[in-house]
C-alpha cells in the first residue's frame, strides 16, 4: 500500500465516522453534547490512529496504533449501547452502526495479524 486511502480498515473507519456524524446530527442524541462528543471522538480516533500508524516506520509501531484504533471502534460499540439504552437511537440505527463498527474492528484486527507476522503492508 502506498497511501492511507488504499487501506480497507481506514476506508471502513472513515465510513463509520461519516455515519456516526450523520446520526448525531438529529434527534435526542444531538442535544446530549457529552455522549455525542464522545461517540464522535471515538470514531475519529479509530480512523486517525490507522493513519498515524501507517505513517510510522515499523510494522511494530503500526500494529500498536492499530491496537488503539481497534479499541476506539469497540468504544463506539459500547457508546452505542448507551445511546440505545436512553432512547437516543432506534434499534435499526443501533444495529447498522454497531455492525459498521464491528466491520472496522475486524478489518483492523486482520491488519494487526498481518503486521505481527512480520510483513509490511
Amino acid at each position: 500500500m502506498r497511501c492511507i486511502e488504499e487501506i480497507q480498515a481506514w476506508q471502513k473507519a472513515r465510513e463509520l465516522v461519516r455515519e456516526i456524524y450523520k446520526t448525531s446530527q438529529d434527534g435526542k442524541l444531538k442535544r446530549d453534547f457529552g455522549l455525542r462528543d464522545q461517540l464522535c471522538r471515538a470514531a475519529i480516533s479509530s480512523m486517525s490512529n490507522i493513519a498515524e500508524g501507517f505513517a510510522r516506520k515499523s510494522d511494530r509501531e503500526f500494529a500498536h496504533f492499530l491496537d488503539i484504533a481497534k479499541g476506539s471502534a469497540t468504544e463506539v460499540q459500547s457508546l452505542l449501547y448507551v445511546a440505545s439504552d436512553v432512547g437516543y437511537v432506534t434499534r435499526d440505527e443501533f444495529d447498522r452502526l454497531y455492525k459498521l463498527a464491528a466491520e472496522a474492528a475486524s478489518l483492523i484486527s486482520g491488519l494487526i495479524s498481518y503486521l505481527r507476522r512480520g510483513q509490511r503492508t
